[in-house]
């Protein structure tokens, strides 16, 4: 264990460098919501300071007097915003809130008001771009391009709309997180009696036990948590339970009658896509998906929608298949004839079981917490030679989140943080996050800190938290995504770890998911929780045989989402008028033929990843583009015939990991693979076409 030293903590917990504390780690028993919006104020009067020196510079233009010094800038705004956000999305309160919703608009005023300054585009415009090395070449390409798609060349009456578009999405994303927030949090199905909870299996039982004890309820509750409600219409025999909790589940967001009106997402949604429409427009794009899409991978609309189109006829193939399977175990068993969205986990988790002999009950005890993480450490010392050291005595911004020391050798990497455990005051779903990003300008040496926030339901005091299949791989997932942060390499923090196109970053986190069924992994670290045994290997080959159970379901679920996120950012201003979104992702799933019986694995009024934030809106198709990426790129490991190959490892930590932004992803992919990806190995992957 490793030490922190407290006295190094300064009381002016704002102003301080953080970078400079141990292991980067903010001190976060010092920080209070009420200090805030002072700390905010004095950041980005700081910061529109800084601006307006390089703005104003009298000197002729270079890279290191433009881009350099705003590469330089910002650094206490940063630090202070990084900090902040992990708060509201993990420690929400009410003073966290009001803050967020007063904060929002303020910093996206600020943000538009550099991107959208006339003076600094135009001294980039004017850099010479020779003598400069490849990632300085890339870095101007990205500021200039950052500049045009900003509006800096906007003027008068277009350019002042710009920057009330931006302060009203963000308070619009905040107001829309927030709701959805509030419905989880005001949410739950209430047990006290034990027969009610027919068929689900112990692991359930005991995380629905405290859940009740965590809201001061008797019993059992069934939260919103995915951790908690997925699971319970897994197993829950109670048909009439299944489908409260289904219709609250697939609710979240549009009000009455299963929440309330404060919290309907849908108005929301309508404006929100009246504002990206708007802004598309004012820089020259006929729709928001257009002006999103262009500097992506995939470059346009018509690329996502053939990259969807192409996997929607085998997904819907296979689901047809599925159902008619399920349809016909459902009437066999129970005499159903009327089959409904709440019932299709629950019947698939006896067919699985009939057709693999393997249940959720059966692998949990093989899936403690803590063993899957270590698996996913041992997996990136494997790869990469990563050791990683828990920090002992750090303030952490929750009890539950555990920091650890990362390191290759003797050098320090940087410092990873995970916070694993649901709670009300969380967002839901799963994401990583850097609190501080790597650089490394000038003789600076900046380590980053990373986070990965997961939702899953935590056990009982003194017992061990055990998770499900789809948790482990989202343990996975996110790690990979924390070491595309750790690894980077790089000088400027603009093209830090996973700044880099969106429709890329989920490169490295779907292929880490790749190697938690591998054999070495899952027999050295699927051990019972009781026995210590480890997996047997009967049943880590079940595991491995199932993999690709249900994948028409799973992949029909996810397109449902990503068609719908892609349809409704091709809108133009007309049809907008009168928007509703709940009657227009109806419309969407019924052209492209999606099944009564399957719904979007994220619906509208819910859709965090679209429409609290700009991150995924007319992206969320790129983590199927990056599984075509990733599956491809498995296949070099396996062709070489183990898959921690030294020299595999070594080329795809250098060509994607390192690199950040530094060259664009689809010659970091050529890099690493010698060619593009191959699109057929994903259905290959997902078993929708023969291998």
């Amino acid at each position: 264990m490793i030490d922190t030293d407290d006295a190094a903590i300064s009381a002016d917990v704002f102003a301080q460098d953080w970078t400079a504390l141990p292991f980067g780690l903010p001190p976060w028993d010092a920080v209070r919501a009420a200090d805030f919006r002072a700390a905010f104020a004095a950041a980005i009067e700081d910061h529109a300071a800084e601006v307006e020196r390089i703005a104003s510079d009298a000197a002729a233009p270079d890279f290191a007097n433009v881009i350099g010094a705003l590469e330089r800038s910002g650094r206490r705004l940063g630090r202070l915003a990084s900090a902040f956000w992990t708060l509201a999305g993990t420690c929400s309160d009410e003073d966290i809130r009001a803050v967020e919703r007063e904060i929002a608009p303020k910093l996206a005023r600020h943000s538009a008001s550099v991107w959208m300054d006339s003076r600094l585009a135009g001294r980039a415009a004017k850099i010479d771009e020779g003598g400069l090395d490849e990632e300085e070449a890339r870095v101007l390409k990205l500021y200039r391009d950052g500049f045009l798609r900003s509006g800096a060349m906007l003027s008068g009456a277009p350019r002042a709309r710009m920057a009330e578009i931006a302060a009203e999405l963000a308070e619009l994303g905040a107001a829309f997180g927030q709701n959805v927030l509030a419905d989880e949090a005001a949410w739950g199905l209430e047990i006290t009696d034990e027969a009610e909870l027919e068929g689900c299996p112990g692991f359930l039982r005991q995380a629905a036990a405290r859940a009740a004890k965590d809201r001061g309820k008797a019993g059992w509750v069934i939260t919103l948590s995915r951790s908690l409600v997925d699971p319970f219409l897994t197993f829950s025999a109670r048909r009439d339970l299944r489908e409260k909790a289904w219709r609250a589940w697939t609710a979240r967001g549009t009000g009455a009658p299963v929440f309330t009106e404060a919290t309907d997402n849908r108005p929301l949604i309508a404006r929100i896509l009246k504002l990206r429409s708007e802004k598309a427009r004012l820089l020259g794009f006929r729709t928001f998906a257009d002006f999103k899409l262009k500097p992506q991978m995939a470059g346009s609309p018509e690329n996502v929608r053939d990259l969807l189109d192409r996997v929607r006829g085998p997904a819907l193939a296979r689901a047809a298949e599925e159902e008619a399977e399920l349809r016909a175990l459902a009437a066999e068993l129970d005499g159903l004839d009327d089959f409904q969205p709440w019932d299709w986990r629950y019947y698939a988790e006896i067919l699985r079981k009939r057709r693999h002999d393997l249940d959720e009950a059966e692998i949990k005890p093989y899936l403690p917490l803590g063993r899957i993480r270590e698996a996913a450490f041992d997996t990136a010392t494997r790869l990469f030679g990563l050791s990683f050291e828990a920090v002992e005595g750090a303030a952490m911004h929750h009890p539950s989140a555990e920091a650890f020391a990362v390191r290759r050798g003797d050098k320090a990497v940087g410092t990873f943080i995970m916070d694993p455990f649901a709670r009300s005051s969380k967002r839901s779903g799963a994401w990583m996050s850097a609190l501080t990003s790597q650089e490394a300008l000038g003789n600076e040496d900046i380590r980053p800190v990373v986070i990965n926030v997961m939702n899953f339901a935590e056990a009982p005091e003194g017992e061990e938290t055990l998770l499900t299949l789809d948790d482990a791989r989202t343990l996975f997932h996110e790690f990979g995504h924390a070491l595309h942060g750790l690894m980077s390499d790089v000088k400027h923090p603009f093209v830090s770890g996973t700044s880099v196109a969106r429709d890329f970053v989920e490169l490295p986190s779907q292929i880490f998911e790749r190697w938690l069924l591998t054999p070495q992994i899952l027999s050295a670290h699927a051990r019972h929780v009781e026995t210590g045994e480890p997996i047997p290997a009967e049943l880590a080959e079940r595991v491995r045989g199932a993999e690709n159970f249900g994948q028409g379901f799973a992949t029909c679920e996810y397109l449902a989402s990503a068609y719908v996120d892609l349809e409704a950012h091709l809108l133009e201003a007309g049809a907008l008028e009168g928007f509703d979104a709940q009657v227009f992702e109806a419309e969407v799933l019924d052209r492209i033929g999606m099944p009564a019986a399957i719904r979007s694995r994220h619906a509208a009024p819910h859709f965090l990843h679209v429409f609290s934030g700009d991150g995924y809106s007319a992206g969320y198709y790129s983590y199927l583009w990056a599984e075509v990426m990733d599956a491809d790129a498995f296949r070099a490991f396996e062709e070489a015939g183990d898959v921690f190959d030294a020299d595999v490892a070594g080329r795809f930590a250098g060509a994607v990991l390192t690199a950040g932004g530094r060259q664009d992803p689809a010659e970091a992919y050529r890099a690493f693979r010698g060619r593009d990806p191959e699109p057929k190995a994903l259905l290959e992957a997902r078993g929708l076409v023969p291998a």
